[in-house]
């Protein structure tokens, strides 16, 4: 696939999403950037006055890992995954993804999981290499504590991975997301078919994962991520003093707190709360924490990420203006406050010497129709 972006391209009468404000002119991109952003008439592709957000920039998504295992015991070839994954993000607007890959095993049979990432992840940067990729890609890990490998894992990766995020993940049963055991229970059996007593003897096992690694994994996860020179975040925060735990590390990125306690302590440590849409858009979490826009009518929701149903992304963001009455801010949550949370200052905003990414939305009522979609300068979707 052909990457390189037209000489220069002029979208003209669109209503630009600016950071603050909203304005009725035209962008030029040329090279792959924005050259200048005008409310002057300009002839150019007539927008038809829909409106122009930057490219959405996804920091926790696992569609990845759905498309490579479609169905349980099922996978699927990397290669192709990967390009349907890519594909489909390019098709809801999504410029920027931070891929999220498990690192932490557990060799089980039955109840445990097997290590992937570190093969994903070259097939992925690969594929990249090629030109096959229509949008720009990232690696997140997520480190899960209770393991027996992760900082075997942890060490097969290094700083030209293109590591811009790693989360701590502590699924020690009964705290954090599942402090309700029968919560995790209907997951886990709803997804691995355990009988109650296989379930009961997952759970021992995490326990005894958790007091066996815990505390060397968290380091070895701290470090790494440093190593790396990738953002450190946590996640499913439930109390103040998890907060604190996370801040003491530097972590200045929660993903999905559990509780408007633990999202009240992260603004109190100046740490950016992300949520999921699916929440938002369902009205709770699946899980039984707190809502999405609970948080956000308490003005403690800061970034959204799309989690497990991409399309939601955008969504998400255009119900947020509704409940905020302000399309600048609350497209701010899926652009330009990701973007700054993982230090990607050349994306999220559209303006002069930014990446040219863009996504062209038109309206009905309040749902957002995407009619096309800039990576780099080259329409990709």
């Amino acid at each position: 696939m052909d990457m390189q972006a037209p000489a220069e391209t002029v979208l003209t009468n669109a209503r630009i999403v600016l950071e603050g404000e909203v304005v009725q002119g035209a962008v030029r991109m040329q090279g792959g950037e924005i050259t200048d952003v005008s409310t002057a008439t300009a002839m150019g592709e007539d927008m038809g006055g829909d409106l122009l957000i930057p490219g959405l920039i996804e920091l926790h998504t696992d569609n990845l890992e759905r498309h490579i295992q479609p169905r349980p015991q099922v996978d699927w070839p990397h290669d192709a995954a990967i390009l349907a994954h890519d594909g489909e993000l390019a098709s809801v607007g999504i410029t920027t993804v931070f891929d999220a890959l498990r690192v932490g095993s557990i060799p089980d049979a039955k109840t445990g999981y097997g290590e992937y990432a570190r093969r994903l992840a070259s097939e992925l940067m690969q594929l990249r290499g090629a030109g096959a990729l229509r949008i720009s890609h990232f690696l997140h890990l997520r480190a899960e504590v209770c393991s027996a490998t992760l900082a075997e894992e942890l060490d097969a990766f290094g700083p030209d991975d293109r590591v811009g995020i790693v989360s701590l993940m502590d699924h020690t049963p009964g705290q954090r997301q599942f402090a309700d055991i029968d919560q995790l229970r209907a997951y886990v059996q709803g997804k691995r078919g355990l009988s109650d007593a296989e379930f009961e003897e997952h759970v021992t096992q995490l326990k005894a994962l958790r007091e066996t690694y815990g505390e060397a994994h968290e380091a070895a996860t701290v470090a790494a991520a440093g190593r790396f020179g990738a953002v450190l975040a946590s996640h499913d925060d439930t109390t103040a003093a998890h907060v604190a735990t996370s801040a003491g590390y530097g972590i200045r990125l929660a993903e999905f707190p559990t509780t408007e306690e633990a999202a009240r302590a992260c603004h109190d440590h100046g740490i950016a709360v992300m949520m999921g849409a699916p929440n938002l858009i369902r009205g709770g979490s699946h899980s039984g924490n707190v809502a999405a826009q609970a948080l956000a009518e308490a003005d403690l929701l800061d970034i959204v990420s799309s989690d497990y149903v991409p399309s939601a992304l955008l969504t998400s963001a255009f119900r947020l203006a509704v409940l905020w009455d302000d399309l600048p801010r609350a497209v701010a949550t899926v652009t330009s406050t990701p973007a700054r949370a993982t230090g990607l200052s050349d994306r999220g905003r559209i303006a002069p010497g930014l990446k040219a990414d863009m996504v062209r939305v038109s309206l009905l009522g309040d749902t957002p129709v995407i009619r096309a979609v800039w990576s780099h300068g080259r329409r990709v979707a």
